[in-house]
């Protein structure tokens, strides 16, 4: 195995001995704290050698993000699967759902690469998505196994910061396992190595225990959907974390074809963008317990999207390195202020009984917003060019801003009846 694999993944184990110690907190939440990096690095691996792969093996060059477009649609599809499987087998056997279809996955992109064929490396790429909607039920997982309702940012920034760990080992399971098979194109063997990850993943949540969840901890009777929907709390978060997503996979997806295949910088470098970017998407977890409790949610909310409108700016100055390099970081950056912002506040908007199909939902559209995002990136990169990339975020960025405001006005109201109440 490879130094740097071995690295990161003592750096993980390392990382979970040491927040074990600082934060009391439930098993559950170490344990998916270590699994979880290990199975997610399947993201990075598409994301990193999915549009470059698929640029050689299609018919037609602007089909080249249809794999990573797949891979989120793939996730949007499976959002709701997977939160219906959590509540009517537990969070467990979801869990184990996901997994082994993405050991199957694994095993079809191992194929596809093989005989170069686009159509089925697609298809791989879909079952990955589907598999990932499975992964990412599992902070909702990491927030049922807590009772205290204050603990819910700390534990999600915990497993959020976990990702950085697969940030790092997705691409370099990419390019260590890319010769260990032959294939045209390379990157079988890729796969093989994400084989292993994922039995380890396996493995470890073997010890994994359904967190206890009281269903009769109602106000009232569950609601209708449209009846939550309506919810002020509801919108904010669902609007704060599909936009934040959305724009994040918009700009992120279009880079490394952008970088590698129309700037010609070296797959090194395209490399060191990539995982920098998603390294800066959970590192800032470090962090955020600490940001949330001096500058509330609110602050955190507009600091993300503040955060997003330099990336535009960067973003525009021009296409070295650099560029690219600090416009990917603070994407990262903003997304992890907005996507924590948006998971936090979700739980507010729904009741113990509702939380299945509430979560379901949220995921659904954001992750169906992501796919719509990801397709168009590779439309408009090799119809327009990074630049119009770019410059069609900004309504995007503008529409957060407004959820921005929405957001302080509710606050306000909020205030002033708690105030009246008071009196």
């Amino acid at each position: 195995m490879p130094l740097n694999i071995i690295i990161t993944i003592a750096l993980l184990l390392l990382t979970a001995f040491v927040l074990s110690r600082v934060f009391t907190l439930p098993r559950n939440i170490w344990l998916l704290f270590i699994s979880q990096p290990l199975v997610m690095s399947a993201s990075p691996i598409i994301v990193f050698i999915g549009g470059i792969l698929s640029s050689k093996m299609a018919s037609d060059p602007s089909l080249a993000t249809l794999p990573i477009t797949l891979m989120i649609l793939g996730v949007a599809a499976g959002s709701i699967p997977a939160a219906m499987l959590a509540k009517n087998k537990g969070r467990k056997f979801a869990v184990y759902t996901g997994l082994s279809c993405s050991l199957i996955a694994a095993i079809i992109a191992i194929v596809a690469t093989k005989i170069a064929l686009f159509e089925l490396f697609c298809f791989a790429s879909l079952l990955i998505g589907v598999a990932g909607a499975f992964i990412q039920q599992l902070r909702f997982a990491a927030i049922e196994s807590s009772l205290n309702e204050e603990d819910v940012p700390k534990i999600l920034s915990i497993l959020m910061l976990s990702g950085v760990f697969a940030a790092f080992l997705g691409p370099e399971i990419a390019l260590v396992g890319k010769d260990w098979l032959t294939s045209p194109y390379g990157y079988a063997g890729s796969f093989l190595l994400l084989i292993a990850f994922i039995l380890c993943s396996m493995l470890i949540m073997l010890a994994f225990e359904n967190p206890p969840v009281n269903e009769d901890k109602v106000v009232g009777e569950a609601r209708d959907l449209t009846v939550i929907a309506k919810q002020p709390v509801f919108l904010i978060a669902v609007c704060t974390a599909t936009i934040g997503f959305t724009l994040m996979s918009y700009l992120m997806t279009a880079t490394p074809i952008s970088m590698h295949h129309m700037q010609g910088h070296s797959l090194q470098e395209t490399k060191w963008v990539i995982q920098s970017h998603i390294a800066a998407m959970y590192l800032p977890s470090l962090f955020t317990p600490w940001l949330v409790k001096y500058l509330k949610l609110k602050g955190l909310m507009l600091i993300g999207t503040a955060i997003y409108a330099i990336v535009a700016f960067i973003a525009l100055s021009g296409n070295e390195v650099m560029h690219y390099w600090w416009a990917l970081i603070l994407l990262g950056i903003g997304w992890n202020f907005l996507f924590l912002t948006g998971t936090s506040l979700l739980p507010q908007s729904y009741h113990a009984s509702e939380r299945h199909k509430v979560q379901a939902t949220n995921d659904f559209v954001l992750f169906g917003f992501q796919a719509v995002a990801s397709l168009l990136a590779g439309w408009v990169l090799f119809n327009a060019g990074w630049h119009w990339v770019v410059l069609t975020s900004l309504p995007l960025i503008l529409s957060l801003f407004i959820v921005v405001g929405f957001y302080h006005r509710h606050q306000k109201k909020l205030a002033l009846k708690v105030e009246k109440q008071l009196r």
